[in-house]
C-alpha cells in the first residue's frame, strides 16, 4: 500500500458546472479614467506645439528676408559689375582713338591740298569708316556760335557782320565719342565791333522825316 504524496499534480477544486479557465485567476483590468490624459495636459502640449509653430515661422520669415536682400545684393553688383565693364571699354577706345587723331589730321590735310589719291586714298577711306564704327564723331564748322565746352579760340579778331562771338575758320576739327569731347574744336573766332551802332535804313529815315514835316515840324519857343 503506497500512499499518495500531495504535489504539483493536484487540482484545484472546481465546481460542478464551471470550465478550468474560471479557475484561473484573471488580471485587474485598468479603469477607464488611468488611460486617458487629463484635459489640463493636453491643452499643455498644444500650448507647446504653438509656440514652436510660431517659431519655426518666425526663423522662416528671417531666413526669407535674408534670401531676398542676398539676392537684391547680387543684382546691385551684377549691374555695378556691367556699368565698370562698359565704362573701362570706353575709356579703352577712346585712348586708342586719341592716339590716332594725328592721323586723322595728316589725312584730312591731304584732303585739302588734293593728295588723297590711289592706294593711299583707300587706307584712309577704310581707317575712317572704322573709326566711326568705333563711335568717333567729327565737330566743328565756320559760322556757329562759339560754345568754350567744345571750342577752344587759337584766333581772335572782330567783325562788323556777326553779332555774337563766331566761329569764323576751323583750324583743327574736334572729335567726340557719343557725349564725351575726346578733342576740342580749334577755331578762329570773331566778336562784333566794339561800339559799333546799328545803322537805320534809308527808307525808315524819310518816312521818319516825313512825319515830322507832316506834324509841322519841331516846336518853336
Amino acid at each position: 500500500m503506497t500512499e499518495e504524496t500531495p504535489g504539483f499534480d493536484e487540482k484545484p477544486d472546481v465546481p460542478s458546472g464551471a470550465t478550468p479557465d474560471d479557475a484561473e485567476p484573471k488580471a485587474a483590468s485598468p479603469s477607464a479614467g488611468e488611460g486617458a490624459a487629463p484635459d489640463g495636459d493636453a491643452a499643455v502640449q498644444i500650448a507647446g506645439l504653438t509656440a514652436q509653430l510660431d517659431q519655426v515661422r518666425t526663423a522662416l520669415g528671417e531666413r526669407t528676408s535674408d534670401l531676398q536682400r542676398l539676392q537684391a545684393e547680387f543684382q546691385n553688383y551684377r549691374r555695378r559689375v556691367e556699368r565698370d565693364r562698359i565704362t573701362v571699354k570706353e575709356i579703352a577706345i577712346a585712348n586708342l582713338l586719341t592716339e590716332l587723331l594725328p592721323v586723322l589730321d595728316d589725312i584730312g590735310r591731304a584732303r585739302e591740298h588734293g593728295e588723297l589719291v590711289g592706294g593711299f586714298k583707300s587706307v584712309a577711306e577704310s581707317l575712317e569708316t572704322v573709326a566711326a564704327k568705333m563711335g568717333l564723331q567729327q565737330f566743328g564748322k565756320e559760322g556757329e556760335p562759339f560754345d568754350p565746352t567744345i571750342h577752344e579760340a587759337l584766333m581772335h579778331s572782330y567783325a562788323p557782320d556777326v553779332t555774337e562771338t563766331t566761329c569764323v575758320a576751323i583750324l583743327q576739327p574736334g572729335y567726340r565719342i557719343g557725349e564725351r569731347t575726346i578733342r576740342p574744336a580749334r577755331v578762329a573766332v570773331a566778336e562784333p565791333q566794339p561800339g559799333a551802332q546799328t545803322v537805320k535804313p534809308e527808307s525808315q529815315d524819310s518816312a521818319e522825316a516825313a512825319d515830322d514835316k507832316e506834324s509841322g515840324g519841331p516846336d518853336e519857343g
